[in-house]
């Protein structure tokens, strides 16, 4: 047993300095990025916000709706082969959808079939998110392997992890994008159950100096409660971020709609909750514990309305800082240690 003793920060940790700028207004800001990617070599152009593969906000809705603005979702993983060969026959323009996936016999296979079907019928998979909760396991580093010897062309993203020494072997091992985050999450209890996390923004740090030294990508998965948290995350180095409470409750989100004394709201739930092993795997395993919840959110309508408040944020978190373009923002942030975000003596924001 060891115990670190340097501070690990959180996004409610810390806020961004404000520096000298020359910018006058939010929309002189280019909050898109262009990215090469390391192993497929395919280019990329659009706003580096990925919804989150969970079934309330990775779905073909939310992939249309925000592919106008050109930002991208993963799937969720409980798509039917046909569902999926429909969709990426034609899938939207303007962002970027990834294939989301496990590493069973069964989830490859399925790739495999969706894959050559959708190439017969004319569409493509460029994109795809191997997801597992623990990205710390010989069994998913073989599967890595495997997959990126199958399919050397295609941009792949994979975790999750939270430390810079993980970060750098998958992407020795052909990842393009390394999912960043355990326990983050707003419907997730894995800090909770098994003890077992890190804080994000130095989850973040940490993992994107360990990516680009070798020219790889990470991508920040969970914690963001707020557009401020999202500049907070791009700040400290992140490539894409990746939402999923900010992008719930939406008509998008294909989710239940229930009324509550007269409020209509949205139902919410990690994806190793009970409630989606109960959907998807016949119940909580005998062996493991439920790693998640269900909340209900207000239902929110279209998601039109959040994205504007989402990008604004970053917008101006840019103008602050003096960064004209997303990618400078890294560049200009400088982070200070606070005791208190907000003053909410008159009620919550």
């Amino acid at each position: 047993m060891r115990i670190e003793q340097d501070i690990k920060l959180d996004f409610k940790d810390v806020l961004i300095r404000p520096k000298r700028s020359t910018l006058t207004s939010r929309s002189e800001v280019d909050i898109s990025r262009d990215y090469v990617f390391p192993h497929s070599r395919k280019t990329y152009h659009g706003i580096p916000v990925i919804a989150a593969n969970m079934d309330t906000t990775g779905t073909f809705e939310m992939a249309r709706a925000l592919a106008r603005h050109e930002l991208s979702v993963a799937l969720h993983k409980h798509y039917g082969e046909a569902e999926l060969l429909d969709f990426f026959a034609a899938p939207p323009a303007g962002g970027s959808t990834f294939y989301s996936m496990g590493i069973t016999a069964p989830d490859f296979g399925k790739f495999r079939r969706v894959m050559e079907a959708s190439g017969e019928a004319g569409g493509a998979i460029e994109n795809v998110c191997i997801d597992v909760a623990n990205g710390y396991t010989k069994a998913f580093i073989r599967f890595i392997h495997r997959f990126r010897a199958e399919f050397p062309s295609i941009t792949l993203m994979a975790g999750n992890v939270v430390t810079g020494e993980m970060t750098e072997e998958l992407i020795l091992d052909g990842v393009d994008i390394v999912k960043v985050g355990i326990g983050p999450g707003s419907v997730c209890t894995t800090r909770k159950v098994a003890g077992v996390g890190y804080p994000q923004l130095s989850a973040i740090i940490e993992c994107a100096d360990a990516a680009h030294g070798l020219r790889g990508l990470i991508c920040a998965d969970g914690g963001c409660t707020s557009p401020g948290d999202l500049a907070k995350a791009f700040g400290a180095g992140a490539d894409f971020v990746m939402l999923g409470g900010m992008l719930a409750g939406h008509d998008e989100s294909n989710s239940e709609i229930v009324e509550i004394n007269g409020e209509r709201k949205m139902r919410f739930y990690g994806m190793s909750s009970r409630e989606a092993m109960n959907k998807y795997a016949g119940g909580v395993a005998d062996y493991r514990a439920s790693e998640g919840k269900e909340v209900l959110l207000d239902y929110r309508g279209p998601v039109e309305n959040t994205l504007q408040d989402i990008l604004g944020g970053v917008r101006s978190a840019c103008t602050y800082v003096g960064a004209r373009k997303l990618k400078e923002l890294s560049k200009r942030t400088t982070f200070v240690r606070v005791t208190q975000q907000l003053n909410e003596v008159f009620g919550a924001a």
